[in-house]
């Protein structure tokens, strides 16, 4: 006997549906919503890719900027002894041309 009276509380615990809802009204909205909706995704979406796009040129910015002075680096140590050694050799020829005279 106490399982019926659960059975019967448990239905009236249960919603009873008193209107009739029209679907169609109860999942449209009003057209500003929508525009309002879409206005905010596109700034949100516009936003978010330029924050990835900003990010990105950073990172290849940094990394354009490393190369780059790895490359310069390379290329002084390649060159600047012989160009110190080429101009002190020039000067000094000069300096000893003008002791001849």
């Amino acid at each position: 006997m106490n399982d019926n009276m659960h059975a019967g509380d448990d239905a009236a615990d249960l919603p009873v549906l008193t209107e009739v809802v029209d679907a169609s009204a109860a999942l449209s909205h009003p057209r500003k919503d929508y525009d309002t909706l879409i206005a905010e995704l596109q700034t949100e979406l516009a936003s978010a890719t330029m924050n990835l796009a900003e990010g990105m040129l950073h990172a290849a910015f940094r990394e354009m900027e490393a190369t780059l002075f790895e490359q310069v680096s390379n290329r002084l140590r390649q060159e600047l002894p012989e160009l110190i050694d080429r101009t002190l050799r020039d000067h000094l020829d000069d300096a000893g041309d003008t002791d001849d005279e």
